[in-house]
């Protein structure tokens, strides 16, 4: 168990140098104000501690079937709730992360796991096409739904 969570750890550090990479990269290419690289440490280890411990939790609960990366998702947003003692800290940290930055790593690591149940997907040949095609529209009409209702709501359209 410990051996496998050190391992977990270092993987976690790779992928945290990997966002601050591609933090650089994404404010230079854009031409942002630069955000120095110490700013955004703490918030990258606040992330990691938070993907450490849902990989914890899923560990401990394997007969739930819920992934670790909804656990992390619950996880922060609980130490972000307004109520939490925690939020003003770990807003104040993980601000200095860019949101895009976080996102190579996922994609990345989504496409290998995809990857590795090819044999599956083969399975469910040309109904994954009507299935995404689907779950795009879904998305697309859902999101400007939200999007109209919350702008009207404002007044600003």
């Amino acid at each position: 168990m410990l051996t496998r969570t050190i391992n977990q750890s270092k993987i976690m550090l790779v992928i945290g140098m990997m966002i601050l990479i591609g933090q650089r990269i994404g404010q230079i290419i854009v031409d942002k104000p630069v955000t120095p690289i110490g700013q955004a440490i703490p918030g990258i280890l606040a992330v990691l501690f938070v993907c450490i411990i849902s990989l914890k939790i899923k560990e401990m609960l394997p007969n739930l079937k819920f992934p670790a990366f909804a656990w992390a998702t619950l996880i922060a947003l609980i130490l972000s709730m307004p109520f939490m003692p925690t939020a003003k800290l770990f807003l104040q940290y993980t601000n200095n992360v860019n949101f895009l930055a976080t996102t190579t790593p996922i994609l990345a690591f989504a496409g290998i796991s995809v990857g590795n149940k090819i044999d599956q997907l083969k399975k469910i040949s040309w109904k994954l096409v009507i299935i995404s095609i689907a779950v795009f529209i879904g998305t697309y009409f859902g999101s400007a739904l939200v999007a109209q209702t919350i702008l009207k709501m404002q007044g600003i359209i």
